[in-house]
């Protein structure tokens, strides 16, 4: 697929429809539901950003390797989205409890269920804390208890579906 031919409403499809973030490898795999994300040009690549607080299971995953994927799916697959957004991958295995088949490609895990899955390289790993946040309303509304996000830059490699 031609990344300047695409269309895609990011405000849609990553926040009111979700993405799913996968990272690890086919024999292990962790993926979580974001309704926070970008997609852009940084650096001179095309690239997507995905932001995961701390205390998530993925973030181990994302720290770990080099790829990930962000993936879009159908409506029909809202369920296994807020299952995957809910549970821990520490207490279950979500590729079962979901439904979702892992793929790999190019050492990037995504589901082959996606109608679309940006396969990506990680570029940058940005700590978002408390002194990087401007806006004083956002820390006590969005971190309470001090769980902040990393944003995670990834550079698009190749986008399947």
């Amino acid at each position: 697929m031609n990344l300047n031919e695409m269309r895609i409403n990011p405000f849609k499809e990553i926040g009111s429809d979700w993405a799913l973030v996968t990272a690890g490898t086919k024999n292990g795999a962790n993926m979580m539901t974001v309704s926070w994300g970008a997609v852009g040009v940084m650096w001179g690549k095309n690239v997507v950003f995905v932001f995961v607080r701390g205390s998530r299971y993925t973030k181990e995953f994302l720290d770990s390797g080099d790829t990930f994927s962000l993936s879009f799916f159908d409506e029909k697959y809202k369920p296994a989205l807020s299952l995957c957004g809910s549970k821990s991958g520490r207490d279950i295995d979500k590729w079962a409890a979901s439904g979702l088949t892992p793929c790999e490609k190019d050492g990037a895990v995504y589901p082959e269920e996606a109608k679309r899955s940006f396969l990506c390289k990680k570029l940058a790993a940005v700590p978002v804390t408390k002194e990087h946040i401007l806006d004083p309303s956002v820390a006590p509304e969005w971190y309470p208890s001090n769980d902040y996000h990393t944003m995670y830059v990834g550079e698009i490699i190749e986008v399947r579906g």
